[in-house]
């Protein structure tokens, strides 16, 4: 059975191999349930242009489609850097059991992958953050809320 350093050098493997056939940033990272890997993901935001296309976020969307189903409870993710705060929520959303990573954050930002700004944003006040955000039309959109809300055959999350 492959072990926990197996599992994280195959997510190693990928970030050199994304980053040397310039798909992206050297991240990698795997999805594993049942000790088998079920997805992996390499960092593919300059080669796609989507900033959301992080090794983890690639991982687990494919986990997902492999599992069929949106919560990955059972799994754990393996990945090549500390996530940064979007993949870390993805985690949490994916409801993954364990993250395991080999990289630090600072280990990142040692090489222009700095998040600490974002970090640093989120637990702001909404008009305190540097992302300017105005809210409109709340009325109109609790109404769907509302809707959603008494809708019988909706699908829990």
């Amino acid at each position: 059975m492959p072990s926990h350093d197996d599992f994280m050098r195959q997510a190693i493997a990928l970030s050199r191999q994304g980053m040397e056939d310039n798909r992206g940033g050297p991240f990698g990272a795997v999805v594993v349930q049942d000790g088998r890997v079920i997805a992996e993901g390499w960092n593919q935001v300059t080669s796609t242009n989507d900033p959301t296309a992080h090794a983890e976020i690639v991982a687990i969307r494919r986990a997902c489609i492999a599992a069929g189903s949106r919560e990955l409870r059972g799994a754990v993710l393996y990945t090549s850097c500390e996530p940064c705060p979007m993949c870390l929520a993805a985690a949490y959303w994916a409801r993954l059991d364990a993250v395991f990573y080999a990289n630090a954050r600072d280990d990142a930002a040692a090489i222009g992958f700095d998040d600490q700004w974002i970090y640093d944003e989120v637990p702001k006040p909404i008009e305190a953050r540097s992302l300017a955000m105005r809210r409109l039309l709340a009325a109109e959109a609790l109404e769907v809320f509302q809707a959603w809300t008494a809708k019988q055959d909706r699908t829990p999350y």
